[in-house]
């Protein structure tokens, strides 16, 4: 798989805080890599290096074999990116957009026009065409913004938290379309806040204080914490994690529903349940079951966001 996203290295700085250190990442052609971390990790930073709106103040990037920092103008035409943020005209119609991002890029009138509408189409707006983009629903203003970014046919995605405040809905008709972009080999790097989102993904990143403290596929990260993870089912769940208290290699307890969820130490599963077991019955608490569940992201987040604020590696 040929590198399309390369980044070596690259550190900033905003004053005396360190936004980025050191960091280094890849993406893939038709691959799909998420940034994943708590708010000021730095993965918008990161974005904006990479898509050559900050200057690094070490290191280098690479979009589809050409360096941002000698040839910035001709890599940032394999370049499409998607802000936070929605960027484009509230007062223009989504097809008056598509037309003014064209114009910028030099793009003759019948050669936007066909690509215009045939990205319209493909993000599902073309009943839209005539509307004012201050007058569309969020999600179908991040599709807009898709379809601007694609404009130019970039080989290179750059997605900086695209589904934030959209319903689940607009979400999952987002990713449809990434899907079939990864099929054409388009190399995308997303940050995002949703776990779901980033188990689709070939590889995450997780990001903490402006470093990278892990890397690795979906399954990869799950398996650090396979058996110890425990799922306690029964009435009262709230009185049930009190009665937890003592009960040596428990590291975490939440409680989700009417369940509680428990990461132990490494090789005290079994004991943990059985001890779990005891404290209901010594509560009389009746109805609780205990079982091994497989980990979710989730806990992997968790327990990575710990031993970033202690310091500790992962």
């Amino acid at each position: 798989m040929n590198p399309a996203i390369v980044a070596n290295g690259l550190s900033r700085a905003f004053g005396e805080t360190r936004a980025l250190e050191d960091l280094s990442l890849s993406v893939g052609e038709g691959e799909m890599v998420a940034l994943l971390g708590p708010d000021g990790a730095g993965k918008t930073t990161t974005m904006r290096l990479l898509a050559g709106i900050l200057r690094p103040d070490a290191g280098a990037v690479r979009l589809a074999g050409i360096e941002m920092a000698k040839q910035p103008d001709e890599a940032r035409t394999r370049l499409g990116y998607v802000s936070q943020k929605f960027s484009l005209y509230g007062e223009l119609t989504t097809l008056e957009n598509l037309r003014f991002l064209a114009e910028v890029r030099g793009m003759s009138g019948p050669s936007w026009r066909a690509r215009a509408e045939e990205l319209l189409h493909f993000v599902g707006l073309e009943a839209f065409h005539d509307r004012r983009a201050a007058a569309l629903s969020g999600g179908m203003r991040q599709k807009l913004g898709l379809a601007a970014a694609l404009l130019h046919q970039p080989r290179v995605l750059l997605l900086d938290e695209p589904t934030g405040g959209v319903d689940p809905l607009a979400r999952q008709s987002f990713w449809l379309l990434l899907v079939r972009l990864l099929r054409e080999g388009v190399a995308i790097l997303i940050s995002t806040p949703y776990m779901d989102e980033a188990a689709r993904c070939n590889r995450v990143d997780f990001l903490h204080r402006g470093r990278l403290l892990v890397e690795g596929t979906p399954s990869q990260l799950r398996g650090t914490l396979e058996g110890r993870v425990l799922e306690v089912e029964g009435a009262e769940p709230e009185r049930m994690k009190d009665e937890l208290g003592g009960i040596e290699g428990i590291e975490e307890v939440q409680v989700f529903g009417g369940t509680l969820r428990l990461r132990v130490a490494e090789g005290s599963a079994e004991g943990v349940a059985e001890k779990v077991r005891n404290a209901a019955q010594a509560a009389r608490l009746s109805g609780i079951q205990v079982r091994a569940v497989a980990p979710s992201l989730e806990d992997v987040f968790r327990v990575l966001l710990q031993q970033g604020r202690e310091g500790s590696a992962p």
